[in-house]
């Protein structure tokens, strides 16, 4: 597909959209050599970049809380705190509540655990149940139970 003809905006939302989906396909790799990791936190940050040149406000809260779970499976817990923050920030500032609210809360109980702080992730991991009992769609309710359920 051609380039040619499409705005500037609808390439911002087509790489953003691309670069997600290329950071789902690294995460989700069992093992990552350095390039790999490397691409992958070049690469979230590219999406969530984008997201700010064409996206809405959930757009970014979806890039925030990427950024911090691509760090938070790297272990680097001061990076996945901070982008945590930022989703959770984005999110209350624009009022977006459901699914996405619930995800922010998701995120910043996994960067606490990452940063070995209990006491908070079990704040977060509660702020996040108590969201996910208002989420309207049964298949976006499970997909948040499911990853809280991986928070140890």
């Amino acid at each position: 597909m051609s380039n040619q003809g499409l705005d500037e905006s609808k390439l911002h939302r087509q790489w953003a959209v691309q670069l997600f989906n290329r950071v789902w396909e690294l995460m989700d790799m069992e093992k990552r050599d350095q390039e790999e990791t490397d691409e992958m936190i070049h690469a979230v940050h590219a999406s969530r970049y984008h997201w700010g040149m064409a996206g809405a406000p959930v757009n970014l809260a979806r890039g925030e809380w990427q950024i911090s779970r691509v760090y938070s499976v790297l272990q680097r817990a001061e990076p996945a705190l901070y982008h945590a923050h930022r989703c959770l920030e984005i999110c209350l500032e624009n009022k977006i509540g459901d699914f996405d609210l619930a995800f922010a809360y998701e995120a910043l109980a996994r960067a606490c655990m990452v940063a070995g702080n209990p006491v908070e992730k079990t704040r977060y991991l509660e702020l996040a149940h108590r969201v996910a009992a208002s989420i309207e769609e049964e298949d976006d309710r499970q997909i948040l139970l499911n990853d809280l359920g991986t928070i140890e």
